[in-house]
């Protein structure tokens, strides 16, 4: 996400962050907190950043190695999970004009040499490598070896929640990162992340020893996300539903929890006209980074995936995320959908929620292997992504509170937008939680939640038949109640700890120490109307899908929307010749100014935000070309 421009000169002296901001990135303005963190690191203070995907981390620690290299302190070692991260940064930085590589398994022995040699020269401002790499003998040797001579400026840690079992993503290779404190001590250390709840957060500075850093958090609020969580019925109808309808040619990540669902998913996609791709750990290395970069480069393209797919996506113009099965937990919700508008342009982030969701979730948590402390956490985590989903108030508002933000109502979710009904579904309840007792006494073993409805329901099936279920007490008082109704019921007492689903037991409905509140009608149990759709709605752009223009240059006349045009049609041609996304050469943001100005001269170009000098030098003369076509 570009940072936003400002007619406001940059500060003299070439070593400055703000001049390099200019410089370098073509920005003549830091926003929000990112001139406290660069000044804080560039002191060679530590630093713990929280700032939410979009927000511009990579600038929080690439401007302070910039100005740490050109005060003699030399490399800075960026310890990144992700090769697709390290390749395109690296790529972005070196289109910016700066000095950076990267240590992965892409490159072969003699170019590993090649690296090798660069970083202990001095030569390089940033190499990335990935942990496991960093914790090597060999790669710890050469940091001894620039230590020694002053050469080693600053450590970045990025996605440092992988550090913390509590994290969404623990990366158990992050743990061994300690020795970067106790082997360097006095060398500065930035841990970054978008996502981390408190628990996360002091874990990562138990983990990284980062006691003494300061700690900078900023808001988690995307303003420009929509919330929708509908209730599942025939999900994938329901999303391509919502692609066509809001979506039509846009680029989206759908997520899904199995293999087999994402290609199914995938293929419908296909089957319907959308340029999808599915993307899971057990498809061919080639074919998954095939996959990933015409994502990356290619416009309009859904990609289907499990979570495999997604940390360190920098593509901007990422319009929607949908989830198809719900997440572990809110961090894990919060930083997929988080992938979507990091242009800051509306996007969406909808998700299709149902009762079986609530019980996979659940099974999973309770036959993991771990303690039951962990176990203990994993299911107040997803009882906090249950509540989200159950809400009958502002999405926003709960999201944000998670985080320990407070809020108010956005206007700008499901729940907002179209405020649901409210029912008292404890009667409800009551009568559900009775059937499971009575049948249970009756037969001496469980059921599932399908039966226990139809005998509440008064549905004399085979199945009640044959367990003689017509003759229980409480079958058919509650033929008033909907399916859906019932259905939506269950979640809540599932999600609240009333009853719980026995997985070795075919998901079979057992009664819990919580269920005797309910029962005696000392709990209120109040539901949401079942909603399966949002209400057809305008989409926020002007027009809806066909043919439309990107976001940010939906403001421009005829003419403009013209140079733009052939302005990215260049673009997509440069990005092909260099082997990156479209983005690192150009954001939208930069091709849409470019557009409205109209520049003649090389000056008329300078000033506008992501024109750096490098880019200046290499790009203006061919922009002026396309420009003067129009």
């Amino acid at each position: 996400m570009p940072l936003a421009s400002s007619d406001s000169a940059p500060s003299s002296g070439a070593d400055d962050p703000q001049s390099i901001l200019h410089e370098i990135f073509g920005y003549a303005q830091f926003r929000g907190p990112q001139q406290s963190i660069v000044d804080h690191v560039v002191a060679g203070g530590d630093a713990l950043v929280l700032m939410p995907t979009g927000g511009g981390k990579s600038l929080c620690y690439q401007i302070p190695a910039i100005a740490r290299q050109r005060a003699g302190h030399g490399v800075t070692v960026v310890v990144s999970p992700l090769i697709a991260l390290m390749h395109d940064q690296v790529g972005a930085l070196h289109e910016a004009g700066v000095d950076a590589a990267f240590l992965n398994s892409t490159l072969d022995w003699e170019q590993t040499q090649d690296v090798e040699r660069r970083m202990l020269r001095g030569e390089i401002t940033l190499l990335y490598a990935a942990p496991e790499r960093v914790n090597t003998p060999r790669f710890l040797s050469q940091l001894d070896s620039l230590r020694e001579r002053g050469k080693l400026a600053l450590f970045a840690i990025d996605e440092a929640h992988c550090v913390s079992q509590w994290g969404h993503d623990f990366r158990p290779e992050y743990r061994a990162l300690t020795v970067l404190h106790e082997r360097y001590a006095g060398v500065p250390r930035i841990a970054l992340t978008a996502t981390a709840d408190a628990l996360t957060r002091a874990d990562i500075v138990e983990r990284l020893q980062l006691e003494e850093a300061r700690q900078f958090v900023s808001s988690f609020d995307r303003p420009n996300i929509r919330y929708t969580i509908v209730e599942k019925k025939e999900a994938t109808t329901q999303l391509l539903r919502f692609i066509e309808r809001e979506h039509e040619g846009d680029a989206g990540v759908v997520y899904c929890q199995s293999r087999k669902r994402v290609e199914d998913v995938a293929q419908t996609l296909v089957d319907a006209g959308i340029n999808a791709l599915p993307y899971h750990a057990g498809l061919d290395a080639a074919v998954r980074q095939k996959h990933q970069d015409r994502f990356l480069r290619d416009e309009g393209i859904v990609m289907v995936a499990t979570i495999a797919f997604g940390m360190g996506i920098d593509k901007p113009d990422v319009r929607f995320v949908a989830h198809l099965d719900m997440p572990k937990n809110i961090e894990g919700y919060y930083q997929e959908t988080g992938r979507a508008g990091r242009d800051g342009a509306p996007a969406d982030a909808w998700m299709a929620y149902g009762l079986q969701d609530v019980v996979n979730q659940r099974r999973m948590i309770d036959e993991s292997p771990a303690g039951e402390e962990f176990k203990q956490v994993m299911r107040g985590k997803l009882d906090a992504l249950l509540s989200l989903a159950e809400a009958s108030d502002c999405r926003r508002v709960r999201l944000l509170g998670y985080f320990g933000e407070k809020s108010v109502p956005c206007g700008n979710c499901d729940n907002c937008i179209t405020p649901p009904q409210v029912w008292d579904g404890t009667d409800a309840a009551r009568k559900l939680l009775s059937t499971i007792y009575r049948v249970q006494q009756q037969s001496g073993i469980s059921f599932g939640a399908g039966h226990v409805m139809d005998i509440l329901r008064g549905k004399a099936t085979e199945k009640v038949k044959q367990f003689g279920h017509e003759r229980v007490s409480t079958f058919g008082i509650g033929d008033e109640f909907s399916e859906a109704q019932l259905r939506g019921v269950l979640r809540q007492l599932i999600a609240t700890g009333a009853l719980s689903v026995d997985a070795q037991a075919y998901n079979t409905l057992q009664l819990t120490d919580g269920s005797r509140a309910v029962l005696k009608g000392e709990v209120q149990v109040m539901l949401r109307e079942s909603i399966s759709s949002p209400a057809e709605r305008k989409s926020r752009r002007e027009k809806t899908a066909r043919g439309a223009p990107s976001p940010a240059a939906a403001t421009l006349d005829t003419a403009g929307q013209a140079r733009f045009a052939a302005l990215k049609a260049w673009r997509a041609e440069v990005a092909k010749e260099h082997n990156l996304p479209a983005y690192v050469i150009f954001h939208d943001a930069t091709l849409a100014a470019i557009a409205e100005r109209a520049p003649a001269t090389l000056e008329d170009l300078q000033g506008i935000s992501g024109i750096g000098t490098k880019k200046l030098e290499a790009y203006g003369t061919d922009v002026l070309r396309v420009c003067a076509a129009f």
